[in-house]
C-alpha cells in the first residue's frame, strides 16, 4: 500500500523493560524524512501525499509505551498499537485539511444548535490489559461532564489504506462511537453490547446530516466551508 512498510520486531523483547537500540531505532524510523513509501500503488490508492507510515510487528506493550514517553508532547508520529503490532503515522497535507475541516464543521453544528462539546484531538487512548491504543485524527467529550477518560466520539480519515485494525482497537477501548472519512463520506459504527454496528446517523450527534456536512469539505478555506455550513444549517 501506498506508504506503508511492515517491520517484524523480533529479537525486540526484554525481561521488563525495552532495549535502548530497539526503542533508538524505532524512534528514527518515526521520522518523516525517514519513512519509506511504496513504488508500488494498487489502481485507485495513488495520493499526490500519501500518509506515511510503518508497522511493526512482536513489539512488546512496554515498548509502545517507553516509545510514547520518547515521543513526548511533539504531534508526529502518531502511534497505534494493536496485539503486538505498533504502527507509526505521519499524516500527510491532504490528511491534516480534511480532519481539520471534518472537525470545524462538527463544532459549527454544535454552536449552531446549542450543544456542550470539547474536541480533544489526537488524545492517546491506551488500556494494558486490552493490548490496544490508538490517538484519533479528533475526538470529542460530549455535554457537561468534561472529566471522562473516554471520548464520546472519535473521527478517524482513511486517506491512505494500510495499517492496524482501528476499529478493534476502538472497540477494546470502549469508545461509543468513531466515524470513518473516506471517499468524501463519513460511516459512522456506535458501540452496541460490546460490538460496533454500522449506522446511517450519528448517536451522539442526533439530527446531524452528515452528508450535508460532507458537501462542504471542498471549499477553498475551512472559514468558506464554516460560513457556507451555518447559512445552510439556519436556512
Amino acid at each position: 500500500m501506498a506508504g506503508v512498510r511492515y517491520v517484524d520486531e523480533r529479537g525486540a523483547r526484554s525481561a521488563g523493560r525495552p532495549r535502548a537500540d530497539a526503542v533508538s531505532e524505532a524512534t528514527s524510523r518515526a521520522r518523516v524524512n525517514e519513512m519509506v513509501t511504496s513504488s508500488k500503488v494498487p489502481p485507485g490508492e495513488y495520493v499526490p501525499t500519501a500518509d506515511q507510515r510503518i508497522v511493526m510487528h512482536g513489539v512488546p506493550w512496554a515498548h509502545y509505551e517507553a516509545l510514547l514517553a520518547l515521543r513526548g508532547d511533539t504531534p508526529v508520529p502518531r502511534i497505534a498499537y494493536l496485539d503486538g503490532a505498533m504502527e507509526l503515522m505521519s499524516p500527510s497535507k491532504q490528511h491534516e485539511r480534511n480532519k481539520s475541516y471534518v472537525g470545524r464543521l462538527v463544532e459549527t453544528y454544535a454552536l449552531e444548535r446549542g450543544i456542550n462539546l470539547s474536541p480533544y484531538g489526537s488524545w492517546t487512548l491506551r488500556e494494558g490489559p486490552q493490548r490496544a491504543g490508538v490517538e484519533p485524527d479528533e475526538c470529542y467529550l460530549i455535554g457537561d461532564d468534561q472529566d471522562r477518560n473516554t471520548p464520546d466520539l472519535a473521527i478517524e480519515v482513511i486517506w491512505t489504506s494500510g495499517g492496524i485494525d482501528k476499529l478493534e482497537a476502538y472497540r477494546r477501548l470502549a469508545v461509543p462511537e468513531v466515524w470513518f472519512w473516506k471517499d468524501g463520506a463519513i460511516q459512522v459504527h456506535v458501540l452496541a453490547d460490546g460490538e460496533y454496528q454500522v449506522r446511517m446517523a450519528s448517536a451522539c450527534l442526533p439530527g446531524l446530516d452528515l452528508e450535508l456536512l460532507c458537501s462542504f469539505l471542498d471549499r477553498p478555506t475551512v472559514l468558506d466551508a464554516i460560513k457556507a455550513y451555518r447559512a445552510a444549517l439556519r436556512g
